[in-house]
């Protein structure tokens, strides 16, 4: 499908000089200080995907690994929501950041982004954050594999690779519902036809209405595995996908007898993820009801608005604790990393292990994000 761009407001000639895009080397985007950022540009992708485009308004430039994640700090209906979404352009290409947001029938986020983003918004955003990256795994080959949306992380690191003129030899099988709904069909072609290491393969689960589809259909099978990329056992394997695709790839890889210290997943999609933290609750509370070891040994938590108080285990997360509880706080990603979580520590000390979803000058005005943080005394919280 043929890419669309969006209408939006020109950018005015001042706006445009204060940008300084090729006068000076840019200054980096400190989202310490300066944490809102310019939407410039809205691309459709397919049917039912969007790609978001952020510039900075002083115009310094942007610093990341390819496969990193950023977080979207968002107001809808009048609730504040955090989104994570993984960075779909290449970090050789720092005047600009997108992401690529598939829309999820019923998710908030994605259908609000689809419906009511465009150039010229501003939005709030937390700095780059995340460890799926090949970068931090420098290998002579590598094989990604992707399904849906999951294409986003390597497509970024697929990006990078081909406009630094690093040809890499790369095997790059992406899945699809249909051929009609493969995102970046037309660059990955062009990628490959400009980098003679770099291949793609597409395998799609149905024909859909694109009759004249020559590539398989089906789903990836380890028989197909071996078929499209016959060394994948040499190759450094990077993966990203709904969780059944993930475990799929997996349990193939298993089968195959790969050396699991070469394979490096990214899965996570906060649309689903909080219908399944509402779960977790439910399954949670169910199951430590009847549970006394932790009245007798732990820390209070106070929850000062609620007017709530339980008690949370020294080696056990607030977040955790406040689930088996019954007590319903919002969250997202359980890892740290979307900062969904966040609240206000009046009093008492934690230890927070977290992974990019929260500022430093946040923490120094004494926020905390409750999924990764274990209480060192008691605590009152502002919530």
């Amino acid at each position: 499908m043929k890419s669309e761009i969006l209408p939006g407001p020109v950018m005015d000639a001042n706006k445009l000089n204060r940008r300084n895009f090729w006068d000076t080397l840019p200054s980096l985007w400190n989202s310490e200080s300066e944490d809102t950022l310019d939407c410039c540009q809205v691309r459709v992708e397919t049917h039912d995907v969007k790609s978001f485009f952020f510039a900075t308004p002083d115009g310094s430039a942007f610093a990341f690994q390819p496969g990193q994640f950023i977080t979207l700090e968002l107001e809808i209906n009048g609730e504040p929501v955090n989104r994570c979404y993984t960075i779909s352009s290449s970090p050789a290409r720092p005047h600009t950041i997108s992401i690529t947001v598939k829309r999820v029938p019923g998710g908030p986020v994605s259908n609000w982004l689809h419906d009511n983003l465009k150039a010229g918004d501003k939005v709030r955003v937390m700095r780059p954050a995340g460890e799926f990256t090949c970068a931090a795994h420098p290998a002579e080959k590598y094989l990604f594999l992707s399904a849906g949306s999951g294409i986003t992380p390597l497509m970024s690191m697929s990006r990078a690779h081909h406009d630094l003129s690093d040809d890499r030899d790369i095997v790059f099988i992406h899945s699809a519902r249909t051929p009609d709904d493969i995102i970046f069909e037309r660059e990955l072609g062009l990628i490959a036809a400009n980098q003679q290491n770099f291949r793609t393969r597409f395998i799609c689960e149905q024909l859909g209405q694109r009759r004249e589809w020559s590539g398989p259909t089906g789903m990836l099978s380890l028989a197909a595995l071996r078929l499209m990329a016959p060394d994948f056992m040499e190759r450094e394997i990077f993966v990203c996908g709904p969780a059944p695709y993930m475990k799929a790839v997996r349990n193939m890889l298993n089968e195959a007898g790969f050396d699991r210290v070469r394979y490096h997943e990214e899965s996570f999609s906060f649309e689903t993820l909080q219908q399944e933290t509402g779960q977790a609750i439910a399954v949670n509370g169910a199951a430590t009801a009847n549970k006394e070891s932790l009245a007798s040994v732990g820390f209070e938590i106070n929850f000062q608005k609620s007017n709530r108080q339980i008690v949370c285990g020294p080696q056990q997360h607030v977040l955790d604790a406040a689930r088996s509880a019954g007590v319903r706080l919002a969250s997202s990603c359980a890892q740290g990393m979307c900062g969904t979580c966040k609240v206000k520590l009046i009093s008492g000390t934690v230890d927070m292990q977290h992974k990019g979803g929260i500022r430093q000058r946040e923490i120094d005005q004494g926020m905390v994000l409750l999924c990764c943080s274990k209480p060192l005394s008691n605590l009152v919280v502002d919530k």
